[in-house]
């Protein structure tokens, strides 16, 4: 993190653009749970992100509140932890233009996030989704943020967040103003994969309706998704290497270690031998048993959108209370009036 003095912060946040499901909650918000008693926390719900490809407005207000209730039903508190909408704090736009000007175009050539959403016409792509990296590193940068909790599919874009803050802190003579932040990548569950196909991740886009647990689903639709989810004819092995080439058995598996606890040689020790008929019964139980009160307070919070707003305004305040200074010392750094 070069010679930063600062504090240690998290700086995390995800799209409100689906419903969140298990493997958002296993991969990520679970862990920000933990992450507010460790570090000095910023989750936020990157609306901004989530226009660089169309969003209907409607929904767009209605998935952020979404977002929200999903960190506080999970058990973020906002009194730790700031929750607030990207949008709410003007300064993660103003950091992302500077940043713009300092990044290099062969850099975000070379992002493979851009050329997997753009597709074969990135032509029609806006220009936004171009440039997404370089807002995410005014998102974590704004902050100083010092630590990034991230899956393998973003670490590409926390190496251009480093390059940035970098070059700036070269190219301005300023070598301990951004730190370079790190990559946080603990605990079990960082990639859930699909039910229907344990070779992609799980996606609130998932073709079929049976690939994805939702944490809005009641118990018997967590059953019956964790019944018809793919697998093999197969027995469980007694061995986690035994998992190797059974793509299915690996992810329902994970699932189980992850909200249990256990490591997958706990979980096989119990289940080694036995088929899907014995294990997806008392998978779905687990998953039942752990997003049952998830849901619940997701739901109750749902309904008082009031609250939320509330929630995600204080919380923007806060925010803005230590981007802004950052900020406006940027300004000052690159010679621009005050």
């Amino acid at each position: 993190m070069t010679g930063y003095q600062g504090p240690e912060r998290v700086l995390s946040g995800i799209q409100p653009s689906g419903g969140m499901h298990i493997g958002n909650y296993l991969g990520a918000i679970r862990k920000f749970v933990d992450l507010q008693h460790e570090y000095e926390c910023y989750f936020c719900v990157v609306d901004m992100h989530a226009i660089t490809v169309w969003q209907d407005p409607k929904k767009l207000r209605e998935q952020t509140f979404h977002i929200a209730a999903s960190y506080l039903a999970a058990g973020v508190d906002p009194k730790v932890a700031a929750i607030f909408h990207q949008s709410g704090v003007r300064a993660h736009a103003e950091l992302a233009w500077i940043f713009n000007c300092v990044a290099r175009l062969g850099w975000l050539e070379r992002m493979t996030q851009f050329k997997d959403k753009a597709g074969k016409d990135k032509q029609r792509a806006s220009v936004g989704l171009y440039t997404y990296p370089v807002l995410q590193a005014a998102d974590i940068l704004v902050y100083q943020a010092t630590h990034v909790p991230v899956g393998e599919d973003q670490k590409q874009h926390l190496e251009l967040s480093r390059d940035i803050a970098a070059k700036f802190n070269h190219d301005f003579n300023q070598p301990d103003f951004f730190p370079l932040p790190e990559p946080l990548i603990k605990g079990p569950g960082a990639r859930i994969m699909s039910l229907r196909d344990g070779t992609a991740k799980m996606s609130k886009s998932d073709a079929s309706a049976n690939g994805c647990v939702f944490l809005t689903d009641d118990a018997d639709a967590i059953a019956k998704k964790i019944k018809k989810a793919k697998s093999d004819p197969d027995p469980l092995p007694s061995e986690p290497a035994g998992l190797e080439g059974r793509p299915e058995a690996a992810n329902l598996v994970g699932i189980f270690s992850a909200f249990s606890g256990r490591s997958d040689e706990e979980v096989l020790k119990e289940f080694g031998g036995q088929g899907f008929g014995v294990f997806k019964p008392a998978l779905a139980d687990l998953v039942v048993e752990k997003v049952g009160p998830i849901s619940a307070e997701l739901n109750r919070l749902e309904n008082d959108p009031g609250y939320l707003q509330g929630i995600l305004t204080d919380g923007a305040e806060r925010a803005s209370a230590v981007a802004d200074p950052v900020v406006k010392r940027v300004k000052e750094i690159v010679g621009f009036l005050i």
